[in-house]
């Protein structure tokens, strides 16, 4: 009989823990039979066992998953923006917008795959709205920014600008759309030519849209440069010679050039100081007034975003997870990614401390997506269940325009004073 460190090997031939045993000279009971997994256990009673002490049963562990059994229903209910009207007054309308970039592998430069930089994008914007758009880096929002504007060619969707698309213009009707549409880039440097000076630079705009010439362009230039904080002598120097913030007012002068109506704004304040941003910023904001112009505002900062925007749209793996009115976001946030982000933004006070949220993982890739519901593998939501592995989400309204991309946010969540969805 096979010995072991403690004595020989028990009766019934289990290990050497699974009888009741007394230095290896009494006989070794076998235990008993264990009950199957999802059975209540407990302990056996004399009665039960024979009339023998009582034996504590071991439960098996439980079977690894990867989504826990499912604990709430999945609420599909709520018009998507695809299913509304756009509002009477909307000066932009995004319906299913997609930008795929290929990928080629191989001798023969085989199409083995996509990277899905936006991947189904709609909303509608609001003559004199602000929509701010924010994500971690890597969501597409720059990528959508430019795609609405064919600054780079979208894969799929619209984008309806006063009732035209965007998407099948020519090169001549795109020319005199980009008057009426124009984009301020985030790194104010490369955006401009070292080569050119700022009248230079303003003046070739003019031309190409033939607004004005000769004295009357430097009249122009003279008033922009005004506009914008900068002195009209500025006009013969070169980029290098002004500092981030001067120099993103001349992007910002390049593009009230043309009196657009709808600006994108890519983070037009994420290369400056504090300080700086919030000058930006104030001058975006009486420009705005001034001029009736409509933003859609790219940006990382939080505290920006609600300060500048009407609308917040929020974005993750190239898709928008959550669009709501600014106020009713930062007060009633309804995806556990939104709630992740604003934990994230600095109180100044030191006496106050947020309560954070930390997401597990990473950023899947967009040239893999998970299945399903793209955030669910760092969902820290309590009903997360197999169907949010499953189920792609649509971008539903949850009640009073707040939408979210969420089927366990129940319908209603979104009204004042709605449902709880996270305590």
């Amino acid at each position: 009989m096979p010995a072991t460190p403690e004595g020989p090997t028990p009766a019934g031939g289990q290990g050497a823990g699974d009888g009741q045993r007394s230095g290896g000279s009494q006989p070794n009971r076998p235990a008993d039979a264990l009950v199957g997994e999802g059975v209540e256990r407990g302990p056996v009673t004399a009665a039960d066992n024979g009339g023998r002490a009582p034996v504590a049963r071991i439960p098996e562990p439980p079977g690894r998953e990867e989504l826990p059994p499912a604990k709430g229903d999945s609420d599909l209910r709520g018009a998507t923006p695809d299913d509304m009207e756009p509002p009477p007054d909307a000066l932009l309308v995004v319906r299913g917008l997609k930008k795929y970039f290929p990928i080629h592998k191989g001798f023969f430069n085989r199409h083995v795959g996509d990277v899905k930089a936006v991947d189904g994008v709609s909303f509608s914007l609001r003559r004199g709205e602000t929509l701010g758009v924010v994500g971690e880096s890597g969501c597409g929002k720059s990528t959508m920014g430019r795609s609405i504007l064919r600054l780079i060619e979208p894969s799929a969707g619209s984008a309806h600008f006063e009732g035209r698309d965007i998407v099948t213009m020519d090169k001549a009707e795109l020319r005199r759309m980009r008057r009426r549409v124009q984009i301020i880039f985030q790194d104010p440097f490369s955006s401009l030519n070292p080569r050119m000076t700022i009248a230079e630079t303003i003046r070739e705009v003019l031309g190409i849209h033939g607004i004005a010439k000769g004295q009357k362009a430097n009249d122009r230039i003279a008033e922009l440069l005004r506009v914008v904080g900068l002195r009209p002598e500025h006009s013969v120097r070169y980029p290098h010679e002004f500092s981030g913030g001067q120099r993103q007012r001349i992007g910002i002068a390049r593009a009230l050039a043309v009196e657009p109506d709808l600006i994108v704004c890519d983070e037009p304040v994420s290369a400056l100081d504090v300080s700086v941003q919030a000058q930006v910023i104030n001058l975006l904001q009486d420009l705005q007034r001034e001029l009736g112009l409509t933003y859609v505002f790219i940006a990382h900062d939080l505290s920006v975003v609600e300060h500048i925007s009407d609308r917040v749209a929020v974005m993750y793996l190239g898709r928008i997870v959550e669009l709501a009115d600014a106020k009713e976001m930062y007060r009633n946030p309804l995806m556990p990614y939104t709630r992740a982000l604003l934990s994230a933004v600095p109180i100044p006070d030191p006496r106050i401390k947020r309560e954070r949220v930390v997401l597990q993982g990473d950023v899947p890739s967009p040239a893999k997506p998970p299945p399903g519901c793209p955030f669910h593998p760092r969902c820290p939501h309590p009903l997360k269940d197999a169907d949010c592995a499953k189920i792609v989400p649509p971008l539903a309204d949850k009640g009073g325009g707040h939408f979210a991309a969420c089927i366990k946010v129940p319908l209603g969540a979104g009204f004042e004073g709605g449902l709880p969805v996270l305590q």
